[in-house]
């Protein structure tokens, strides 16, 4: 069994053998699935490589979508030196 020590803050390490058997590196993103009997399942979460995962990826808390007629007017006035 792989035991690992929780800190103060709540935090782990999952020890290098466990993140090559995922298929992760740092930056990378994996989940957890709480299971039955205070089980917890982790997995790598892989990209879909799909251009519509790449939608919203900037978009802020709060923050409403702008249309492109909008986006056009931000650039030209950027190239204006206006903002």
């Amino acid at each position: 069994m792989n035991a690992v020590t929780i800190t103060p803050k709540g935090q782990i390490t999952l020890r290098k053998e466990l993140l090559t058997h995922l298929g992760v590196r740092p930056g990378d993103k994996v989940s957890f699935d709480k299971l039955p009997g205070g089980e917890v399942m982790i997995r790598a979460i892989r990209p879909s490589g799909e251009v519509e995962s790449f939608f919203g990826l900037l978009k802020r808390e709060g923050q409403r979508p702008i249309s492109i007629e909008e986006m056009n007017e931000i650039i030209a006035k950027g190239w204006a030196g206006e903002q």
